[in-house]
């Protein structure tokens, strides 16, 4: 493949920046598992005395065993069996050098890939709710699975490579040893090997990066035909998505082909180099023994030298060529674990009461984007009050919700429990007093038991009571293992009702004391959504926050709040807002539509 003469001077100022980056990942791993990279390079050390000692001890065999025995002079059994055991001693010593290395430093690459996907998933665990909703799912996975794999694989050759130049090194005094002008061929052999790694690193660089982005592009078309199944099914749309999937893969494969293209251009012409420095060898070696000033054992131990650096210093190739890719792949996760993250854990020291608790909006302002979605909306929910929150599709109420349990900061205004700011409050303590649920439900794919207790140490019975009080334990007690049946992926076993019913359950059984249900009945029938409501106003001591759609619902409030145009238009009972317009043509339109 040519290259422009531009293409050489940008890769050329290219590469120290890169091997910078290389070496802080090195370090990173370094100060991750120092006693394994340590042991690892320790064994790589003793392969390359090892390595070179075999060859002069191949040297030896060839003078003292091999042509002796050809020229009819006789060798001596003691000499043989010092010979085999040489050659076996320096094999054994050799081996174990090679063994150590590799495991030692299997140990330091997935300890250091296992320490990076946790201090991952714990910035994930850690950022707001607005990081997510920004970036697509595959792209997160790609981070998690083959940006991780790709970052550690510069590892892999790690102590190979610093072990080859301690073998390029003992390398160069054995041959010094046997001639000086063996030794120049190793000189101009190594020079040129590195540069034609250089070139290489420069020009892998861009295209692996792209590479690890149509990874996550592949990803995320890939996870969202496998999330919208029903819907791809339901409206025939399983040939475009299919196109779609192919434009993306179509996309990789050339990028990674282009990668590959480079691999073909630079990786023959580096593996052939040590053979044409044993061709080289072979002639000065043949020309330097018939002038007399090395034996043929010295050329033999020289070859095999030369044979021996061949598979090393295509290791280091190796260790050149994933750089570029791991460096690129730790950077796109080193962005996310730059995200900042609100509100340090050590400034939010608040708790709250118990019993059931106020909760108030006072002023709270919040945009989308740019767009204005609450524009000062203030109204309190009293202890033990169950306020009905109305109001038209997209006028802020779900916000509510997410602003009520901070994963997402109040821009302007304040939220607060039991006169508490949420953004002082202890989260433990916030999670302990406040649940949600809903409409969109999200099950995992384990038992129903557990899709409830979600891990978290309950008293005996409170997985059930919490059902009953959902309206869920009835028809959990006629699925085929009652609380252990086992759910599809997202409940989808279960209808839209009884799902709802389940996460209801799972907000319910921790005992809290403000329970904010955003629209979690809606596929539930309404006699059973009565009786729900109804349980949680006469056995729960809780503060209700309903955002409802259903007159009946509507009904059995204290108080009902009603939202327009991103502020609160009226408070009262239903019979109180009925006198205002805006309210009582939407409650019409609720009844209109069966509610």
């Amino acid at each position: 493949m040519p290259v422009a003469a531009t293409d050489i001077d940008a890769g050329v100022e290219a590469v120290p920046h890169l091997f910078r980056r290389g070496l802080r990942l090195i370090g990173r791993s370094l100060r991750a598992r120092p006693r394994a990279h340590a042991i690892a390079i320790t064994g790589a050390f003793v392969f390359a005395v090892a390595a070179v000692a075999l060859t002069r001890v191949l040297g030896w065999a060839t003078d003292q065993v091999i042509i002796p025995g050809l020229d009819g002079e006789g060798v001596g059994g003691d000499r043989v069996w010092a010979a085999v055991a040489l050659i076996m001693g320096v094999g054994v010593f050799r081996g174990s050098g090679a063994l150590v290395r590799r495991y030692y430093l299997a140990v330091a690459e997935y300890g250091t890939q296992h320490l990076w996907r946790r201090q991952l998933f714990d910035r994930y665990l850690d950022l707001p709710l607005s990081f997510f909703q920004s970036r697509p799912t595959g792209e997160l996975l790609a981070h998690a699975d083959n940006d991780l794999t790709v970052s550690s694989m510069v590892l892999k050759p790690l102590a190979f490579t610093a072990g080859t130049f301690m073998l390029g090194a003992f390398s160069l005094i054995s041959l010094w040893l046997v001639h000086p002008l063996v030794a120049l061929i190793a000189l101009v052999l190594f020079p040129l090997l590195a540069i034609m790694n250089q070139m290489y690193t420069a020009r892998v660089e861009v295209p692996s990066a792209l590479v690890q982005e149509r990874v996550g592009d592949v990803s995320s078309i890939a996870h969202e035909s496998f999330d919208g199944v029903l819907v791809v099914k339901a409206l025939g749309r399983e040939a475009a998505e299919v196109a779609h999937f192919e434009e993306a893969a179509d996309r990789l494969r050339r990028e990674r082909i282009g990668v590959g293209r480079l691999r073909a251009t630079f990786e023959p012409a580096i593996d052939s180099l040590p053979n044409l420095g044993i061709i080289g060898l072979l002639a000065m070696g043949a020309w330097l023994i018939d002038q007399g000033s090395i034996t043929v054992g010295e050329l033999v131990a020289s070859m095999a030298l030369f044979t021996i650096l061949a598979l090393p210093v295509r290791i280091v190739g190796f260790f050149l060529e994933e750089m570029p890719k791991s460096v690129v792949a730790l950077e796109r996760i080193d962005r996310v674990l730059d995200e900042p993250v609100p509100d340090p854990e050590g400034e939010r020291d608040r708790v709250l009461a118990d019993g059931p608790l106020e909760v108030r909006f006072d002023g709270v302002h919040l945009d989308y984007d740019g767009h204005p979605v609450l524009k000062g909306v203030t109204f309190a929910a009293h202890p033990g009050e169950a306020v009905a929150i109305v109001g038209s599709t997209g006028g802020g109420k779900s916000s509510l919700a997410r602003l009520l349990v901070d994963l997402m900061p109040v821009q302007r205004g304040g939220v607060s429990i039991g006169g508490v700011s949420v953004s002082d409050l202890d989260r433990r303590s916030l999670h302990e007093a406040v649940a949600l649920a809903f409409q969109e439900t999200f099950l995992f794919a384990t038992t129903i038991r557990d899709n409830i207790a979600l891990d978290r140490p309950l008293e005996e019975g409170a997985v059930e009571e919490a059902a009953r009080v959902a309206g869920a334990h009835r028809f959990i007690m006629e699925t085929p293992e009652g609380y252990d049946t086992v759910v599809g992926e997202r409940g989808v076993t279960l209808s839209g009702g009884q799902r709802q019913r389940v996460a209801l359950a799972r907000a319910l059984v921790a005992n809290p004391r403000v329970l904010f249900l955003d629209d979690a009945t809606s596929a539930v029938d309404p006699v059973v959504e009565a009786e729900i409501l109804d349980n949680l106003r006469h056995e729960l001591r809780l503060t209700l926050l309903v955002v409802a759609h259903r007159l009946s619902t509507i009904r059995l409030a204290d108080r009902v709040v009603f939202i327009a145009d991103g502020r609160v238009r009226a408070e009262g009972t239903h019979d109180e807002l009925l006198r205002v317009p805006a309210y009582e043509a939407l409650v019409r339109a609720y009844e209109e539509d069966g509610a």
